[in-house]
């Protein structure tokens, strides 16, 4: 079983870990709706959103989606390994608990409408205001999934 959980991540302006730093990010639960306010890059944070993931996910497989996750995903996946690549080398695991891959909701949209430049409509959906605080962004970005599961287009 999955769970999806939305991740919204902030940087200083640079494009990438290699040449910039997260300021902050913020995770969702879909199912649970609970929420996870990371303030900082710091490994203490990665403990805490590690433990988190686990508490939410109870064993069931995390789904990171994002409204960009070529974005988002680099500086989560940075942090994790960053903080936990060694060790979890040596035991023969992956740091990062998302693992390799994630899902854009622009994708998602585009199948249903059927329109693969339909990319960004689906953000009128959005309920909680889009305000570059990761939480809130990510909070909007369940709610217009759930939407668009429940028909809305």
């Amino acid at each position: 079983m999955s769970r999806f959980i939305f991740v919204d991540c902030e940087a200083d302006g640079n494009p990438s870990p290699a040449t910039g730093r997260m300021t902050e990010f913020g995770a969702v639960d879909l199912k649970s709706r609970a929420t996870f306010h990371g303030h900082d890059d710091s490994r203490e944070t990665f403990i805490l959103f590690r433990d988190w993931i686990n508490l939410i996910c109870k064993g069931e497989r995390p789904v990171f989606v994002s409204d960009n996750p070529a974005f988002d995903w680099q500086w989560i996946n940075f942090g994790f390994d960053r903080y936990f690549g060694e060790e979890a080398k040596r035991a023969g695991l992956v740091a990062n608990p998302f693992g390799h891959s994630a899902r854009r909701i622009s994708d998602y949209y585009a199948g249903l409408v059927g329109d693969w430049n339909a990319s960004t409509r689906w953000k009128r959906l959005r309920v909680t205001r889009h305000d570059h605080n990761p939480v809130h962004d990510a909070m909007g970005n369940v709610e217009a999934f759930v939407r668009l599961q429940n028909g809305e287009r």
